[in-house]
């Protein structure tokens, strides 16, 4: 079934209204954000809960909403705020943990927060972003020109990293006693963990674009498991992922 805008004639208008509606969902954003009234809280934690159980019913979510508001990526920013905010006690835990102080506290969180999250998102998202519209688009003369949202890329990162967080520093926080040892058990529990957290980010990219109809090969997001497994397998001779990871941030 095409889309309303496939029946918009052809031309320059076309290209205004998909910016009209781009700058309407930002705008809406940055109200929802100053009104945490209209904050819906309790779907985000819903979102984060599935993501680690049943994430293909996140994205089965995430198609009803583009059914029903013509759009991919949230027009609510609450899922960001509490990413951001499980981030804050998890690097206080880690803080305590390794006894680093305040300064400690602080790099780390610079480090997680601006540059892992962030930063290395914004580029991730702009990287997939441009694979898929690029690259994996089905162009069909009988259906709308569909392209994939900026933004909607940008909420793929944030659910991948989301499950990466917990496989990769949550989860680690119950086994810091094993971890800090330099025993073969440390290594093989750490970089394990980390392995896992690497392939259910790129599981989880994949599911986000899976969703969308209008791409084809999706199964190039998988690429990077193998990847990650021939890193994992060589790591176990000797390369601690949580030790060099820990200096990183402490």
């Amino acid at each position: 079934m095409s889309e309303p805008l496939s029946l918009l004639p052809e031309g320059s208008f076309r290209p205004r209204i998909r910016r009209r509606v781009r700058r309407i969902h930002r705008s809406a954003l940055w109200r929802r954000l100053f009104h945490w009234r209209q904050l819906d809280f309790e779907f985000a934690s819903w979102q984060m809960l599935y993501l680690l159980v049943s994430p293909r019913r996140v994205y089965r979510n995430i198609y009803y909403h583009k059914q029903t508001k013509n759009q991919w990526a949230r027009d609510d920013p609450a899922f960001l705020i509490l990413q951001l905010a499980a981030l804050l006690p998890t690097i206080i835990a880690y803080s305590v943990v390794y006894d680093v102080g305040l300064n400690g506290f602080m790099k780390a969180l610079l480090q997680l927060v601006v540059v892992n999250f962030i930063l290395a998102g914004v580029l991730v998202a702009t990287f997939t972003w441009f694979v898929a519209n690029r690259f994996l688009r089905h162009r069909s003369v009988h259906a709308a020109d569909q392209r994939v949202e900026w933004l909607y890329a940008f909420d793929v990162h944030c659910n991948s990293f989301f499950t990466f967080f917990v496989f990769s520093y949550v989860l680690q926080l119950f086994f810091v006693p094993v971890l800090m040892k330099t025993s073969w058990i440390s290594l093989f529990l750490g970089n394990t963990l980390f392995a896992l957290a690497a392939s259910a980010y790129a599981f989880i990219t994949y599911l986000g674009f899976h969703a969308m109809p209008f791409l084809q090969h999706q199964e190039v997001y998988l690429y990077t498991i193998p990847l990650v497994a021939v890193v994992y397998l060589a790591s176990l001779f000797g390369f601690n992922i949580s030790h060099h990871v820990t200096d990183y941030y402490f």
